[in-house]
């Protein structure tokens, strides 16, 4: 499998999982960090990781029309958890 479909799963399931903690606990829009940046933040760790066990080797870096979809992906995931479980959240 390549590198750049497991990070496309899981930036989904980052996505959704930030969407479901949003859910779960709206109080946590107010951290410091906001929701947005935890999905930028996943992006970089999971390059680093990559870089790390690859040490820049062929297939295993991510391309950046893969990091720019998997950002894309994680926050419309993120944004359309708690929209639909009708949730009000701010995500900046």
């Amino acid at each position: 499998m390549k590198i750049d479909r497991i990070f496309l799963a899981y930036m989904a399931l980052i996505g959704i999982g930030v969407g479901a903690l949003l859910v779960a606990a709206p109080s946590v829009q107010d951290f410091v960090i906001k929701p947005y940046f935890w999905i930028l933040i996943a992006v970089g760790l999971f390059d680093a990781g990559a870089f790390l066990r690859g040490k820049n080797a062929p297939g295993t870096m991510l391309t950046m029309q893969a990091r720019v979809l998997g950002f894309i992906i994680g926050s419309l995931l993120m944004a359309a958890v708690p929209t639909l479980a009708g949730v009000q959240v701010r995500f900046l």
